[in-house]
């Protein structure tokens, strides 16, 4: 009645994966482009635990490949967060064209 199958985790994957390769490669601004990795991050995350719902029952791997990209993905975010205000500050803007030159 309500089977939600590995081929609907994929259309989600696969058009979640779509939107972060296309908000990276036509924005400009550096949160958007962030924010594009993340949902690019989280469509292979969708891949990893519907694959091991799906083909390996038994197994967790699948989750806890999730797990630790979960956990990469935060660090990340808190890195570029970090050099994003860094340059804001030194540039007053936040735009890829902008930025040609990273100082100490």
């Amino acid at each position: 009645m309500n089977d939600i199958g590995l081929l609907h985790f994929l259309f989600v994957s696969c058009a979640l994966f779509f939107i972060g390769v296309y908000g990276f490669l036509t924005r400009r601004n550096l949160i958007t482009m962030l924010m594009s990795v993340e949902l690019i991050l989280n469509s292979v995350n969708i891949n990893f635990v519907a694959f091991n719902k799906y083909l390996y029952v038994d197994k967790l791997d699948g989750l806890f490949f999730t797990i630790f990209i979960i956990t990469i993905a935060a660090a990340e975010a808190a890195v570029a967060i970090a050099i994003i205000i860094n340059l804001y500050r030194n540039h007053k803007t936040i735009d890829v064209e902008e930025a040609d030159s990273m100082k100490f």
